[in-house]
């Protein structure tokens, strides 16, 4: 039985440059990895590194771009990190993100769906592990919006606030995980 991660975000910028925050390195190096090796198109690499001294692990070596339209949407293969590579890295199909970017009239919804889990207690632990990781990605790339690129400046009323609020609920999750994203995310 498949269980779909899914998270929504809204970043006040338009869909292509949304888009760029998930295929362009020096952004996802701002916000989601320490080095990135992206390359946009079909079959190209989709490759991360949190731990760039060890590329064998904690990685995304070896995942490709399956399928992409500029502005509009992005999927790509996934693996886990050394704690769970050693049932999620070897199966075919690995797991796959799908990301929406839909123009809406306060920037750009992104909608990201993390699919292929399999029906063990493993890959339930490994599920619950990324729903959590993936939430506080979203969150940093709403952090890194804001401060690189001024997005909060004409926000709607209290997204200041919110965006705070939730880099507290952030923190005190990042102090219960454990991994990679978890020095990914400090920075």
């Amino acid at each position: 039985m498949d269980r779909i991660i899914y998270h929504c975000i809204t970043i006040k910028c338009k869909s292509t440059k949304a888009f760029e925050f998930f295929t362009l390195n020096k952004h996802l190096e701002k916000w989601l990895t320490k080095i990135a090796d992206v390359e946009p198109k079909v079959g190209g690499k989709y490759e991360l590194f949190w731990n760039p001294e060890d590329k064998q692990n904690d990685s995304t070596i070896g995942c490709k771009i399956l399928a992409l339209t500029d502005g509009k949407f992005l999927c790509f293969e996934w693996k886990g990190p050394k704690q769970f590579k050693h049932f999620m890295n070897t199966v075919r199909p690995l797991t796959n993100l799908t990301v929406f970017f839909i123009s809406d009239p306060k920037g750009t919804e992104i909608h990201l769906l993390h699919t292929g889990w399999r029906d063990s207690s493993e890959w339930e632990g490994a599920r619950q592990w990324f729903d959590n990781a993936w939430k506080m990605a979203l969150e940093e790339l709403q952090r890194y919006v804001w401060k690189e690129f001024g997005a909060c400046k004409s926000s709607p009323e209290g997204i200041e606030d919110e965006i705070l609020k939730q880099a507290g609920k952030r923190e005190e999750a990042r102090s219960r995980t454990k991994g990679p994203y978890r020095k990914a995310l400090k920075q």
